[in-house]
């Protein structure tokens, strides 16, 4: 689950890393009365309007702006808020911003020069370790850093049963250049980081520009978090967080029917039960020819409910030509998958993509004779190579 950037910043401040703080906004004047607060509590005299939404590059894409005065804080958040915001992580429409985070300048002067750096914490699956990775070149164009200069990026690998260790955050503070007291604050706020992504059940931090303020402070100036959706049931608070408005519908739906979709982009939509036999058959499709539109796990209890919701789902693609429904009757009887196919394909009346039905697993032989003396267009097939046969057929 993906949050926005002051949704990540509560959850920072809450295991005390130091942030910019910020009041969210979801009209020009509730943006100028949160910069008036903010003023107030601050002292800031510039704010920073920055669109939430779940993407990246939203500098590039003119979704963060600096106001210098109250009637740029309403002009700003006039224009930002309502705006389809395209970024670099987004798709060619953009995505609608509803809100604004407008927040305090910390780019004040002082006795030293404001340095940007790049840190993000996340599981290195290679060897199931966590990882920081860090760097002294922050700010928009971290990529770049990665794809030209990858010996300006340093990463620490932590034991997630030991936790992170002292002389690795202060490793990390040396690393970037710090010394006195920026030194101790990065340690400090490594620390408070690496806390906060282990106890929150995060996939990842993402801290991008992590600031060493014109004083020796350490500031998380933004925040990308991603919270693993399996740990969720222990953060209930966290649950409270998700904006649906920011994620796929299509997902958002299959979500609250209990099914496991993730939508993509190709020509053929998939029906299977179980994550694995899933993954085989998006490779069966490519190697029929054809690209899979989407994941699509129904789980043990294939009824003509799930069915009819799946099918549903699947149809909302206008790119699916064909389905592909790969079933392995083990706690389920093929036969009650397939009437519950019949039942859901009556209850929709037409539909106008071809399907392909593979059962395999008990009672696949009279699911086979139900489904081709039912009457309707679908193809049935027992083994794997007879159901890509019929996939490349049907596209051809």
């Amino acid at each position: 689950m993906n949050l926005h950037e002051y949704q990540g910043k509560e959850i920072l401040s809450s295991f005390g890393v130091e942030v910019q703080r910020g009041i969210v906004a979801t009209t020009p004047q509730e943006a100028v009365d949160a910069a008036k607060k903010l003023t107030e509590e601050t002292g800031t005299g510039w704010h920073v309007i920055k669109a939430q939404v779940h993407a990246g590059g939203r500098g590039k894409g003119g979704g963060v702006k600096l106001a210098k005065n109250m009637q740029e804080v309403e002009d700003i958040a006039g224009k930002i808020i309502g705006m389809n915001l395209v970024t670099p992580q987004t798709s060619a429409e953009g995505k609608k911003v509803h809100q604004v985070l407008v927040a305090e300048d910390v780019y004040y002067p002082g006795d030293s020069e404001p340095e940007e750096y790049y840190m993000s914490v996340l599981l290195n699956r290679s060897n199931g370790r966590n990882m920081i990775m860090y760097s002294t070149e922050g700010g928009m164009d971290i990529e770049t850093v990665a794809e030209e200069t990858p010996h300006l990026i340093f990463t620490e690998e932590i034991d997630p049963a030991v936790g992170l260790l002292g002389f690795q955050a202060r490793r990390i503070a040396f690393n970037l250049g710090l010394s006195g007291k920026a030194f101790k604050e990065m340690t400090k706020f490594v620390s408070a980081l690496y806390k906060a992504y282990s106890e929150s059940d995060s996939s990842l931090f993402e801290i991008n520009p992590v600031l060493k303020t014109s004083d020796d402070k350490i500031i998380a100036v933004d925040a990308k978090v991603s919270i693993d959706d399996n740990a969720l049931f222990r953060h209930k608070k966290y649950m409270e967080m998700r904006d649906k408005r920011e994620e796929n519908p299509v997902e958002v739906e299959a979500m609250e029917k209990g099914l496991n979709y993730v939508d993509l982009d190709g020509n053929v939509g998939c029906m299977v039960n179980g994550a694995g036999l899933a993954m085989a058959t998006m490779d069966l499709i490519k190697q029929a020819g054809g690209e899979p539109a989407n994941f699509l796990d129904v789980g043990g209890t294939a009824d003509a409910e799930r069915v009819e919701a799946a099918f549903h789902l699947i149809l909302k693609d206008p790119n699916v030509k064909a389905i592909l429904i790969n079933i392995f009757g083990g706690i389920v009887r093929c036969d009650r998958v397939a009437q519950g196919i019949v039942d859901a394909y009556k209850n929709m009346g037409t539909i106008d993509v071809p399907i392909i039905v593979r059962l395999q697993g008990t009672n696949a032989d009279i699911a086979k004779k139900l489904l081709d003396n039912s009457g309707l267009d679908v193809q049935s097939a027992i083994e794997f190579q007879e159901a890509a046969d019929k996939v490349k057929e049907v596209l051809s």
